[in-house]
């Protein structure tokens, strides 16, 4: 009988063995979690879609950031949903609207980085990203006010703000806006590479930001399209983006690996509602063991190349890690 003379067991041996030769490694500072604040709620409420996230009303402000960063994540990224609506969403870039609010409260209490979302999609009657001729969205009329509503987020305190539209000449506009407003040091994470994707359900059922009518097909992009994914990549990098993102995470990969190999810049993933949710649920059901999969998953999205990710899981992973 013939054996081997190389035994890659060897360095599976032991826990301390493994952790020591381990070529993915996630810690706490990788995690961004999602805050969604609603200006028409008393109390924190759930969404059946999206178990175990609050809706958080105006209000708690250190409650919320001390039960995050005491389990040991200090980057949020924030949603709003506004008590009113219109066709040009105008609560998005008003000076008290309400993740303008949500944003100063909360760098009152506490020295989270503060991430801010920015779109229409939430502030909009029709539910579309931004401004509706007809049944297209108007992108240059859309990104002037994506620029006013930029500069009012880092008005009130944003330390990243992250245009998640997909129009073209966002960040471009979203730079210009804001160094000319002394927000020079103001940084975007650019939402680069978001695909039109079936995974982003439970998200609009807890944001109220499903379109009205029609899809977003016509600015976000189709889910086979890999290297237009690295073009659009490569656009937002020469705009200004100081973080690019891939999103969704899981069903995109290849897309986050190209752009690590093909960039220098910082990559950010987004695990997304749809991909949160069905493990919750397949959990629940007692088909997975949930903290196996959830870290495998959030390990998976390392090792493809991303440097940070926004994950509904980030309070959970994060007391696995400690």
């Amino acid at each position: 009988m013939t054996f081997p003379e190389t035994r890659m067991r060897r360095l599976r041996t032991t826990e301390r063995m493994r952790d020591l030769v381990a070529e993915t490694n996630l810690g706490t500072s990788d995690l961004i979690l999602p805050i969604f604040f609603d200006e028409t709620l008393s109390k924190p409420t759930l969404t059946p879609s999206m178990p175990e996230i609050l809706t958080h009303p105006l209000a708690e402000y250190e409650k919320i950031s001390s039960d995050i960063q005491n389990d040991g994540i200090n980057s949020v990224i924030l949603f709003g949903i506004p008590s009113r609506k219109d066709g040009f969403g105008s609560q998005a870039y008003a000076e008290n609207g309400v993740v303008q609010k949500a944003i100063r409260g909360l760098k009152e209490v506490s020295d989270l980085l503060i991430i801010s979302d920015l779109c229409l999609c939430e502030y909009t009657d029709h539910g579309h990203c931004g401004v509706l001729h007809g049944d297209t969205v108007d992108n240059d009329e859309t990104i002037s006010l994506y620029a006013r509503t930029a500069v009012s987020q880092a008005d009130a305190g944003a330390d990243i703000i992250a245009p998640s539209g997909m129009m073209d000449g966002q960040v471009a506009a979203i730079r210009e806006a804001l160094d000319d407003a002394g927000h020079k040091d103001t940084a975007i994470m650019a939402y680069s590479a978001k695909f039109q994707s079936a995974f982003y359900g439970p998200f609009r059922d807890i944001a109220h930001s499903s379109p009205g009518k029609g899809d977003r097909s016509g600015y976000q992009m189709q889910c086979g399209n890999r290297r237009e994914a690295l073009r659009e990549i490569e656009l937002d990098i020469s705009e200004g983006a100081d973080i690019i993102m891939v999103k969704p995470a899981i069903s995109y990969l290849d897309v986050i690996c190209d752009a690590r190999s093909s960039f220098n810049v910082p990559i950010a993933a987004y695990q997304v509602s749809g991909e949160y949710s069905m493990i919750k649920a397949a959990a629940a059901n007692g088909w997975i063991d949930e903290e196996r999969t959830m870290m495998e998953s959030l390990l998976s999205i390392k090792r493809a190349g991303a440097d940070m990710i926004i994950t509904y899981f980030a309070k959970s992973a994060a007391k696995v890690l400690r």
